[in-house]
């Protein structure tokens, strides 16, 4: 009979500790060999992060399922290489709302519900509607927020009982902590881990292994001050080193043991997990992100990890500057040096006139561009203001007055009045027209990618902006839709209405930045 084994995630002491990257590293250690499911526990009450903004959550990661998801899912995707599912990802919202229709029809028949055992055993029957489902070998549950938050209680309680359902050999506690090393002493603390297994034993969990994410490999003394006073073997205690690559972090649990005591104590033996390759670069760009959410990485992390895929694969070091479109810069300082740019996605009017102005010095100036979903959207209000010559090109969504509409509102989307989960989403075909440079870098004339977006190029105006010399490289099947632009002539101007950066793998880099890493090279050594 087929038994799925559980490796459950929590988090102490502070919050950003690496919770995604630390379990996705964890369930990479098995992926060669297993099918690794992961599941994510978000605490907040929005039924998913589509309506936050990227200040509160960092980037909404969309799926192929249209499904609005947690950022850790990039981690999950990029280290397990799967397509991962909407429906893996629970926030309290959505249990409650069904929670809450569950009561309405009557399923309780007339009973009081209370958060236990009523909302716990609706986590437990969601998790194992996962597993089944999927048949997975193993699933990794992360616990989003931290030990003694208020949100995640529930989430913790039905991971405690969940051992008396599964039985011990088929789950293992895995607590994610932090070891400061305090500047006045010059010496790391334990009291802070030592407190937060304090109170995660309070809510019945006790960790199997305890990663100290630190600065510095934990002196032996520590290991065994914390696996004495968390009550865990000393080999269990991990140093959850502060790499130069996250990429790294699997190796360096295993190098460490921790997949040799998850094998043993899980019965999952791995006879050669898959690492990362990651070349080391020989020269090193410079590349400009312009947006207006720069001030949180976290918003961009996809393109980060996307341009991470490229170094490694190319043995280039991108040097990103971040650049806020909001504030008033002087672009020809602030570019000096560039060899390429990225416009990222984004919504609102709020720093659209400075990306304009970016794109327009990039076109002007040969530096190679890559307009993403936003971005591309933006690319064409500049080519259709300054080589059209109109004027007052703009989106209806920045100013719904505009006399040049070139961006306008998706057909479907006049009838929608709900913000959740209603915009063009998810994974769909886009066609690729031949002998361009997308059909070029893609290699196929049809690919799948992953859109979010309300607002397309104005169909009306493609055929002048055509004239001109703008060519549009990709449309859905029905060809109504333009999903990606290029500049011939220009050493790199390419936009995609979809993401690309979505779906990037560490070990299949997406084309598209493979392609302006390629030509930020060429400018480097052309300049």
């Amino acid at each position: 009979m087929h038994k799925t084994k559980f490796i459950v995630t929590t988090g102490g002491v502070v919050s950003g500790l690496g919770k995604g990257v630390t379990t996705a590293s964890i369930g990479s250690l098995f992926a060669s060999e297993y099918n690794v499911v992961p599941i994510k526990c978000d605490g907040y009450l929005n039924v998913d992060p589509g309506t936050m903004s990227p200040f509160q959550h960092g980037e909404v990661f969309v799926l192929d399922d249209k499904g609005e998801v947690d950022m850790d899912f990039g981690h999950y995707e990029r280290f397990l290489d799967i397509d991962c599912q909407g429906e893996w990802n629970l926030t309290l919202g959505k249990i409650f709302e069904r929670v809450i229709n569950k009561e309405r029809r009557g399923d309780y028949l007339g009973g009081t519900v209370q958060l236990i055992p009523h909302v716990t055993n609706f986590i437990k029957s969601w998790w194992k509607q996962i597993y089944d489902r999927s048949k997975a070998d193993l699933v990794l549950i992360e616990i989003g927020g931290t030990v003694g938050d208020m949100e995640n209680n529930l989430y913790i309680e039905a991971a405690r009982q969940l051992k008396k359902e599964v039985g011990l050999e088929n789950i293992v506690y895995v607590h994610l902590t932090y070891v400061p090393i305090l500047e006045n002493v010059g010496e790391p603390k334990s009291k802070p881990t030592q407190q937060s297994v304090q109170l995660l034993r309070e809510r019945g969990i006790v960790p199997d292994i305890i990663i100290a994410r630190s600065s510095a490999p934990l002196p032996r003394g520590l290991e065994e001050k914390i696996a004495l006073f968390c009550d865990v073997d000393q080999e269990a205690v991990i140093s959850g080193l502060d790499l130069d690559s996250i990429y790294k972090v699997p190796r360096s649990y295993a190098d460490q043991g921790l997949l040799k005591i998850l094998s043993e104590r899980l019965g999952l033996p791995v006879q050669t997990p898959r690492f990362f390759d990651i070349k080391k670069p020989d020269e090193a760009i410079n590349l400009a992100i312009c947006g207006k959410y720069t001030n949180l990485r976290d918003a961009y992390a996809s393109i980060s990890h996307a341009l991470e895929h490229c170094e490694h694969a190319l043995g280039v070091k991108s040097d990103v500057k971040w650049l806020e479109t909001s504030e008033d810069n002087d672009l020809e300082e602030s570019l000096a040096g560039v060899n390429a740019v990225i416009v990222p996605g984004g919504f609102g009017s709020r720093g659209t006139e400075g990306k304009i102005r970016v794109i327009e010095y990039c076109r002007e100036n040969n530096i190679p561009f890559l307009g993403i979903c936003y971005g591309m959207q933006l690319a064409v209000i500049e080519y259709a203001r300054h080589i059209l010559g109109l004027a007052d090109a703009n989106s209806a969504e920045i100013n719904p007055d505009t006399s040049e509409p070139v961006v306008c509102l998706l057909p479907e989307q006049f009838k929608v009045h709900a913000l959740g989960g209603t915009m063009r989403l998810g994974g769909h075909d886009v066609h690729i027209r031949p002998n361009t440079e997308t059909r070029a870098l893609v290699g196929e004339d049809v690919i799948r990618r992953r859109f979010r977006h309300r607002w397309e190029v104005n169909p009306e105006y493609v055929p002048r902006l055509e004239g001109k010399g703008l060519v549009f490289s990709a449309y859905t099947p029905d060809r109504e839709i333009m999903q990606a632009i290029e500049l011939p002539g220009h050493p790199y101007f390419v936009g995609t209405q979809f993401h690309p950066e979505l779906t990037s793998r560490p070990r299949r880099p997406d084309p598209h930045f493979l392609g302006l890493i390629k030509a930020a090279v060429k400018h480097k050594n052309n300049s």
